[in-house]
């Protein structure tokens, strides 16, 4: 099922989606740099600059860098003045993602914090809200990440957490994984808190079988 599922993201790519060297040239650089190939797939990463449009987001937050790759994607959508803060926790994948993003002209707009996620959602001023918020880091503290977006957010911030389907071992209440029990209970909280209008979708493609959720901050 994998080579049908690329093939068809693959197709869809190829119809849908501008040919961009920019981008491509960061997932070279990341792949040279050692960095794990975990990116986004290009149709996620203009789901998520689509997101950044219809939200008509200023200010966005992202907790997980890697290179910089979704990161990118979503900086080239800001507004003029608008700002992007991204947490990433590996020195060395914050310095190819610096490097991957002056590349892209956004060094102006985008802000690398380095240093574990939750010290550095701890610094952060809780007046300034984001408009978007993009969970894409450590799934063990999912749970964690959405209290502090939660405390970041105003009505109307639209929350995103990727990867939580976890090959379908999300549907394990019995499962050993960590990252498994983080998604559970990231999705748990926020079908449970009467602040959140929210949905899930599953997807299949080039990165498997996954999915993310989908919560809008009400008003």
């Amino acid at each position: 099922m994998q080579k049908s599922w690329s093939a068809v993201d693959n197709y869809l790519i190829n119809q849908l989606l501008p040919n961009d060297p920019l981008l491509e040239k960061v997932l070279e650089n990341n792949q040279q740099a050692g960095l794990p190939a975990i990116d986004v797939a290009a149709n996620q990463g203009q789901l998520l600059a689509l997101f950044v449009r219809m939200t008509r987001a200023k200010r966005v937050l992202e907790i997980g860098t890697l290179g910089g790759y979704s990161t990118i994607w979503m900086g080239r959508e800001l507004p003029e003045g608008g700002k992007l803060t991204t947490l990433e926790f590996d020195a060395h994948h914050a310095e190819v993602a610096r490097q991957n993003l002056q590349l892209a002209g956004l060094e102006n707009k985008v802000e690398v914090i380095e240093g574990p996620a939750l010290d550095s959602l701890a610094t952060l001023d809780p007046s300034e809200t984001f408009d978007l918020i993009f969970i894409d880091a450590d799934k063990p503290n999912n749970p964690y990440y959405l209290q502090w977006a939660l405390l970041y957010s105003h009505p109307g911030t639209l929350i995103v957490g990727d990867n939580v389907v976890r090959e379908g071992e999300v549907t394990r209440p019995e499962s050993q994984d960590k990252s498994v029990q983080g998604v559970r209970r990231f999705i748990e909280m926020m079908g449970n808190d009467p602040r959140l209008t929210c949905t899930a979708l599953q997807t299949v493609g080039l990165k498997g079988w996954d999915g993310f959720t989908l919560a809008w901050v009400n008003g």
